[in-house]
């Protein structure tokens, strides 16, 4: 039974931190049921994980994926976007909204403003005090 050291692994997997991650993901594995690829000879699990990776048993970009996988807490669906058209037709909702139409009033009116009137508004604004704050 050889000692299996982090030298005969560095080629397999170039960063010390990540060789680490990965074979302490592939150790809890191990643990949880997951089959082994080469002989235990009575070692422990973290040694039989460094040891599939040194035998190339294991694909480090597999163990990398699997790894992230496990870690991963929210996986984004990606649901496909209303169709324009049919926003339009619903009168700006989208028809899979008809329960909440229900809720809108029938006709949405927008009050209209000349320029001329925008100014007026403006120039009757007051302008706020000043203080010593600013």
């Amino acid at each position: 039974m050889a000692r299996v050291t982090v030298e005969d692994c560095i080629d397999k997997v170039e960063n010390r931190f990540e060789l680490v991650l990965l074979a302490s993901h592939r150790a809890r594995l191990i643990s949880q049921g997951a089959s082994i690829t080469i002989d235990r000879d009575n070692d422990k699990n973290p040694v039989v994980a460094l040891r599939e990776i040194a035998d190339e048993t294991l694909s480090p970009d597999d163990l990398k994926e699997d790894l992230i996988h496990s870690l991963q807490k929210h996986v984004e669906v990606d649901e496909p976007e209303p169709d324009p058209a049919s926003m339009i037709a619903a009168g700006g909702v989208a028809a899979a909204d008809s329960e909440e139409q229900d809720d809108l009033p029938e006709t949405i009116t927008f009050d209209q403003m000349s320029e001329e009137e925008l100014l007026a508004g403006i120039e009757g604004l007051v302008p706020p005090e000043k203080s010593d704050d600013y």
